[in-house]
């Protein structure tokens, strides 16, 4: 089956997963009672306990933030010689890179993430593919998967955006963030599902980091935050677990769709992406069940499905 998909000369509008507030508007249901796949967010968040009670009402002291920081280059093995950054969300981070070069000439493959492409069009980019002076690489992208190597740093600015690449720790690409003119983005609210914390890491050239810091201002990540990102990203007894357990779901989801006549086509152990007859029906369908799912703009046959919850896959096979 084929599908269809725009080039990157006619860009997608801003669209987003989420917004269920409006399905609901439209088809009715209770907030509860709605089974939200339209994301690529872990549904078994990593367990939130009790907080300092100084996380709250003081300003995020250095040595919080150190720890933050120490556990994140132990997790992902970073290079000692290459800058962490936390901030306030990976796209926090996504709309102030442009920023860090003259506006140029930048590369995004598509489909992919449409934040990037915004992010570099207000800042007075031209997005194309000949000779650019940056280059962006969702790795794994998303919604297709696709994972990309060295050999595709072609540019003297490269943005590694991984922020499923948790699902797949060997694929990653910090390694390569150590040549100069190269960042990684870490996103702490896909994998450990807490995307409400709104955390998320630029890892990379110490210069390039060091600029973003300055963009962002002093005491960006909150307390509770520092405090949680800490703990979950020391927990590496979860993370193995929860790897398990997701690509175990993605399989059981594979199967179940494959039977309705969906065809696989790509996505991660957080979502998966299908190729299905006509994916505006799929959505409708779905919708009037309840399950809110993701569809595109610049694909009439893409459908892309994040993982249901433990306890929530009775009405997603109800629903289908």
């Amino acid at each position: 089956m084929m599908h269809s998909v725009t080039t990157s000369e006619a860009r997608p509008p801003r669209d987003h997963g989420g917004g269920l507030d409006a399905a609901i508007a439209k088809w009715g249901g209770t907030r509860d009672g709605w089974l939200d796949l339209s994301t690529g967010i872990n549904p078994v968040p990593y367990p939130v306990g009790d907080f300092p009670s100084d996380a709250w009402t003081a300003l995020p002291d250095k040595g919080a933030q150190e720890a933050l920081i120490a556990a994140a280059r132990t997790f992902w093995k970073v290079p000692d010689d290459l800058a962490i950054l936390a901030a306030p969300g990976a796209s926090t981070l996504i709309a102030r890179i442009p920023a860090l070069a003259p506006a140029g000439r930048v590369d995004i493959p598509t489909p992919t993430y449409n934040e990037h492409a915004a992010a570099f069009e207000a800042q007075g980019w031209q997005i194309t593919s000949d000779a650019p002076d940056a280059r962006v690489l969702v790795h794994p992208n998303n919604p297709t998967g696709r994972l990309w190597s060295a050999q595709d740093m072609t540019a003297p600015l490269m943005v590694i955006d991984e922020s499923f690449c948790d699902i797949c720790p060997e694929a990653s690409l910090v390694e390569e963030a150590r040549k100069p003119g190269r960042i990684a983005l870490k996103s702490f609210g896909k994998f450990w599902g807490l995307a409400g914390a709104r955390l998320g890491f630029a890892i990379g050239d110490p210069a390039l980091i060091a600029k973003l810091a300055d963009f962002i201002g002093p005491w960006a990540v909150s307390g509770p935050a520092l405090s949680l990102g800490a703990q979950a990203l020391r927990d590496e007894a979860w993370a193995s677990e929860t790897r398990a357990r997701l690509a175990e779901d993605a399989k059981r989801l594979d199967t179940l769709l494959e039977a309705r006549g969906a065809k696989v086509v790509g996505g991660t152990d957080l979502f998966r992406l299908y190729d299905v007859d006509d994916a505006a029906v799929w959505l409708d369908k779905l919708a009037r069940n309840h399950v809110w799912s993701r569809i595109f703009p610049y694909s009439k046959t893409y459908l892309r499905l994040g993982l249901p919850a433990p306890d929530r896959w009775a009405q997603l096979e109800a629903a289908l």
